[in-house]
């Protein structure tokens, strides 16, 4: 009756926590109950936690950043990588740069995405909103699935400035997609570096300081703000910051279409890691930048309080040489280095370790974080629980055992791991993707681009009731309609 059983496990989901087995036919969960006999092939889980595949819904896989330098790794190795860190899916960036057709930006990472091990889909991001873009080629990507993409307030060739986010969170409410955005104030950041920048103060310890905690904050605000005129969901991605989390804990309680996330680096690093000797601390640095030992316990305690929805890698490899951290010279100014850490791998062995076994939050807490909360923010219904007529991406994870982060363990196209020597409790031994082991025991079972694209539903908004702003309420506005 089933292809594969998986038995005498703990089960975890977001809501509850049991022993049962899980019965598969054809890639997808069909039977948990206490017992099940039989299956073509039984996988003993002998008495270890079975967990919904984790879904990574920030990396930068086969992208180009603004300035034209490629990630280091392409859809095979950081697919390969994200399923030894226990994903079973993931939803990387296709970027646009200004001039593209969102058509011609999907059709290169359709080619791209072909060699993933694991199922994937994209966030667009959007740096041209011309005409076409928004009346004609997002509604079409809408109607493929691809229900969310990623905005910039900072970056010269990237920000949209106010009017351009209007115009596209406008956009995304009237098809029920999510804007994403990086969120820090440009003109704080430029003037940042224009002062540094005149004292000499060049190396990479002073990207730390270059973009102000209050550059966030700023952004945060704003973007909320912008969201709220229109009110049209928005993720903020990234946050870094205690004033930051706050903002969105507070908009949430407010009932804005608010979502957020932070990242393992800002929960684990610190920017005394940036200031390392030589060129060092160039593999530590990352937009928004580490903050302080303060900021980490701050963001811990929206983490356990549910502030964000994920805790996202932002896996963004540049490898540290001329064709990534470099590509402006060995000895070049903070504002030339690449920006961007590895972390697709060790995200959630992080997470597991420094959240569930320090006591910071559940295992049911760890499952919303690394799964089921991305699958139903971004529309993978079949994804990211334990149920039946879900698929069968499962991760089985030993919780007992303790290891050391190493380069070699991250499976990725990389020369550092920002996490290496850290030492780690709780390792992902088996991963199934569909019903297929992909991951055993730290040997890739998985074929180069067995991995599908998932089309995806719209965000689900239950329990957000969003706002209206008097000027736009006909109500209120002399009748006047002004957006959808």
């Amino acid at each position: 009756m089933f292809d594969t059983v998986i038995h005498s496990g703990t089960l975890v989901t977001a809501s509850d926590v049991f022993r049962g087995d899980i019965g598969i036919k054809d890639g997808r969960i069909a039977a948990i109950a206490e017992t099940i006999s039989g299956g073509d092939r039984r996988i003993d889980a002998g008495g270890r936690l079975v967990m919904p595949g984790g879904i990574e819904a920030h990396a930068h896989i086969a992208q180009e950043s603004s300035s034209g330098v490629m990630t280091a790794d392409d859809y095979y190795t950081g697919s390969v990588s994200a399923a030894f860190g226990g994903n079973s899916s993931f939803i990387p960036f296709a970027g646009q740069h200004r001039g593209q057709s969102v058509d011609d930006v999907l059709a290169t990472y359709d080619e791209r995405s072909r060699r993933s091990v694991i199922d994937y889909s994209y966030h667009l991001i959007i740096s041209d909103p011309t005409e076409a873009v928004l009346n004609d080629e997002l509604p079409r990507a809408f109607k493929r699935g691809i229900t969310s993409f990623k905005v910039f307030m900072t970056y010269d060739l990237m920000n949209l400035g106010d009017g351009g986010m209007l115009d596209i969170l406008t956009v995304a409410k009237a098809h029920g997609a999510i804007t994403m955005v990086h969120a820090e104030n440009n003109e704080m950041v430029k003037w940042m570096n224009r002062r540094l920048a005149a004292k000499g103060l060049t190396a990479p310890r002073y990207h730390a300081i270059s973009r102000p905690e209050l550059a966030e904050e700023e952004a945060i605000n704003r973007a909320i703000s912008l969201a709220k005129l229109v009110d049209a969901p928005l993720f903020i991605v990234h946050v870094s910051t205690a004033g930051g989390a706050a903002l969105v804990q507070r908009a949430k309680l407010d009932g804005v279409k608010l979502f957020a996330e932070t990242c393992p680096q800002y929960l684990a690093l610190t920017r005394d890691d940036l200031d390392r000797p030589g060129m060092e601390g160039a593999k530590f640095m990352c937009s928004p930048p580490l903050r302080d030992r303060e900021t980490q316990q701050a963001l811990w305690r929206h983490v356990q309080s549910g502030t964000f929805e994920s805790v996202s890698s932002d896996h963004a490899p540049y490898r540290y040489d001329a064709s990534g951290k470099f590509t402006a010279g060995p000895d070049a100014p903070y504002p030339k280095i690449a920006n961007g850490m590895p972390g697709i791998a060790a995200r959630l062995p992080y997470l597991f370790s420094e959240g569930v076994v320090a006591g910071r939050i559940s295992l049911k807490q760890f499952v919303a974080l690394s799964a089921t909360n991305a699958a139903q923010t971004f529309g993978m219904t079949a994804k990211g629980s334990l149920a039946p007529g879900m698929d069968a991406d499962i991760a089985i994870w030993n919780p007992d055992v303790t290891r050391k982060v190493t380069l070699a363990d991250q499976h990725d196209n990389m020369d550092f791991t920002p996490f290496e020597g850290m030492e780690l409790t709780g390792v992902p031994e088996i991963v199934l993707n569909r019903g297929n082991i992909i991951v055993e025991h730290g040997t890739l079972r998985a074929a180069e681009g067995q991995g599908r694209f998932v089309p995806r539903a719209t965000v689900d908004l239950t329990g957000k009731p969003g706002y209206l702003a008097k000027e736009l309420d006909p109500a209120h506005n002399f009748g006047t309609r002004i957006a959808p």
